[in-house]
């Protein structure tokens, strides 16, 4: 993951990972701390996974390594655990979530007091892991949301005092196409440029998933030595979002049959069939959502939409022009959240465990394909309740 090719979120990756593999092995310093400031789960796991193999070895486990969370536990217990050296292992490693706690409610002056005594004399024999996924860093940082710039540089002041600071900016997709090519070389197979673009454009550039698509992708060309473009088509996850966009181009067309044969269709290719019920909900709403935004901003075609949707919420590239048609299709922002309460209903229904979830989901396709029920004027109101 060397070199300038790489972009900041896999070059900050880098780095670290560099520097973790050389204090394991004793020809480098390793910090007393450090955070992981960044939502990339994909990025965040491959640090963690090189902690993990550095300094945890699998039959120590359970005596030197440490889960804790700051919604449950106070920071204070969390740097007794560090300071306290482990009977059964030579080192100790604490990864700490929800750091968002200390930044919320009040200045927390006796815990940052408390985490600067630790880092002025911090025990050499343990590592402290704070994950920061409460910010979001994009691909170029210089457009980073300024809510989460605040907080970034209020990591910085604080934590990044003591701590080093890996930035795990979001993955473009000349770098999630870079990693997939990559990825099957070092299994042994090549991978077509136009595999890999299909790969990252079907999948959104959403790392978790093209790493997952990726595993599918090299068991199933096991032996052929080459991943092409057809083999992308026939096993990636694309397939099932074409039919999606094709389900809510149904549904914004009003076609209540067409949209419950659809769906019928989703659900049998599922391989979870219904139990995928919450997903094929989330790919829902995620949608609505992005018809909402397209229909608010006035998006008129697919070079507009970039702008109008940020990256990590944006569409597949040739789901662009449908897409904009069928936002255009509802008359007002009412209509477009109305569907989206339709969704929420259903989602609390999916959660509650009810007896058939697939009657829940066709229920609501039925309901977002029809047309909703005009609003009664009040002065009938009035009159009906008058005449009663």
């Amino acid at each position: 993951m060397s070199g300038p090719r790489w972009g900041a979120g896999f070059s900050a990756v880098g780095r670290f990972v560099a520097e973790i593999e050389a204090a394991a092995a004793g020809t480098g310093q390793l910090k007393p701390g450090y955070v992981l400031a960044g939502d990339e789960i994909f990025l965040l796991d491959r640090c963690r996974s090189a902690v993990l193999k550095a300094f945890v070895p699998p039959d120590l486990k359970d005596f030197c390594l440490s889960d804790l969370d700051l919604s449950g536990t106070s920071i204070f217990e969390v740097l007794d655990r560090a300071q306290t050296p482990s009977l059964m292992a030579p080192f100790q490693v604490i990864f700490v979530r929800n750091v968002r706690q200390l930044y919320t409610r009040g200045a927390k002056k006796e815990e940052f007091a408390a985490l600067d005594r630790y880092f002025r004399s911090p025990n050499p024999q343990a590592l402290l892991v704070f994950i920061a996924d409460f910010l979001s860093i994009p691909t170029d940082a210089r457009r980073m949301d300024l809510d989460d710039k605040n907080r970034f540089e209020r990591l910085t002041e604080t934590l990044g005092q003591h701590c080093g600071m890996v930035e795990l900016a979001r993955v473009n997709e000349e770098d999630a196409m870079r990693w997939a090519v990559a990825t099957a070389q070092g299994a042994g197979n090549r991978m077509d440029s136009d595999a890999a673009r299909e790969l990252v454009d079907a999948l959104g550039a959403d790392m978790m998933l093209i790493a997952s698509e990726m595993e599918k992708l090299l068991l199933y060309t096991l032996g052929k030595g080459r991943i092409t473009l057809g083999d992308v088509e026939t096993m990636v996850l694309s397939a099932k979002q074409r039919s999606l966009y094709e389900l809510t181009d149904a549904i914004s067309s009003r076609n209540r049959a067409r949209s419950l044969a659809l769906l019928n269709g989703l659900l049998n290719s599922s391989d979870a069939g219904e139990d995928a019920a919450i997903g094929h909900l989330y790919m829902l709403a995620r949608t609505f959502r992005q018809m909402l935004v397209i229909l608010e901003k006035n998006v008129r075609d697919s070079r507009a939409i970039w702008q109008a949707l940020w990256q990590g919420f944006r569409m597949p590239p040739f789901a662009a022009d449908d897409l904009i048609r069928q936002a255009r299709r509802y008359k007002s922002r009412r209509e477009l959240t109305r569907a989206l309460r339709l969704i929420a209903r259903a989602d609390l229904e999916l959660r509650s465990s009810p007896p058939d979830k697939r009657m829940v989901l066709e229920r609501l396709v039925y309901d977002l394909a029809s047309e909703p029920k005009p609003a009664q004027p009040a002065w009938a109101s009035a009159q009906l309740s008058f005449e009663g």
